[in-house]
């Protein structure tokens, strides 16, 4: 059986890079061979049109799954690339917090649901990557329950630790009712912009916070980062040059050696 790894990407603030971190790292983490599945758990479906999939047309997504519409497996579509899949998602799924406020398991619905095909012989993911919506919903909450480890995406900007220090009161209430399994695996800087001032005084202040949770590497402000998903392709194949793609294929480096790092550790 896979030892299947189950990493959320969450921030609960919007615009920090969240999507196109799980999009990149995903993509960088195929081109090392390994087997990368994203679920898109934000009903604005950034990942999934970040792959070049419609999240308009009326296939199967995540939330036919949250609803018991169809099973997991039948959820998982090609990308363009080899050896990494995803479970779309479009606007539908911001009814599911309505549709099941009277469900008491609600909080492991997510769970529940794909905990069969992970354990079953058909899954040969090394990651499942979950790309959570801008907020503290259901939604997130989810994601919260059903992963081992976190990846959080911090802004170097005003006011970024701020709404970290709230996600991680978050973090800490869910570790002791719904997910004593649950960690921060790291910190991942982003938007950086070596000419400002600011951006190296948030990147002092978060390695001051989480220690060595804070990954070396460091994402900048890039253009070619930001015009990416509008052509429905990851920045490393877009334009594998530029300075967004090099710090991304360097981070899943980062990643991997921690990988290392932590199995030596077990």
């Amino acid at each position: 059986m896979q030892n299947t790894q189950i990493i959320s990407v969450i921030n609960q603030k919007g615009g920090v890079g969240k999507t196109t971190t799980v999009i990149n790292l995903a993509t960088a983490l195929s081109f090392h061979k390994k087997r990368i599945l994203v679920i898109d758990l934000d009903p604005q479906g950034n990942a999934t049109t970040g792959f070049g999939l419609s999240n308009t047309e009326n296939t199967k997504t995540v939330y036919d799954v949250l609803n018991g519409n169809c099973n997991f497996e039948e959820t998982i579509k090609d990308t363009k690339i080899d050896n990494l899949k995803i479970v779309s998602s479009n606007v539908d799924l911001s009814g599911l917090e309505v549709e099941t406020a009277t469900e008491n398991r609600r909080a492991f619905l997510l769970k529940d649901k794909i905990q069969d095909f992970i354990n079953s012989e058909k899954n040969d993911f090394s990651y499942v990557f979950i790309d959570c919506p801008p907020s503290l919903s259901l939604l997130t909450i989810m994601a919260l329950v059903v992963a081992k480890s976190l990846i959080v995406p911090l802004q170097t900007e005003f006011f970024a630790l701020e709404g970290v220090s709230q996600l991680v009161k978050t973090i800490d209430r869910i570790k002791i009712k719904l997910n004593p399994e649950l960690d921060i695996r790291g910190v991942l800087l982003t938007m950086f912009d070596k000419r400002n001032k600011l951006s190296s005084q948030v990147d002092a202040e978060a390695r001051k916070f989480f220690k060595d949770k804070v990954y070396q590497t460091v994402i900048p402000r890039n253009v070619r980062l930001s015009e990416a998903p509008s052509h429905g392709i990851p920045v490393l194949i877009y334009d594998k040059m530029c300075s967004g793609s090099k710090s991304y294929s360097s981070f899943a480096e980062e990643f991997l050696k921690q990988e290392n790092i932590l199995d030596s550790a077990a």
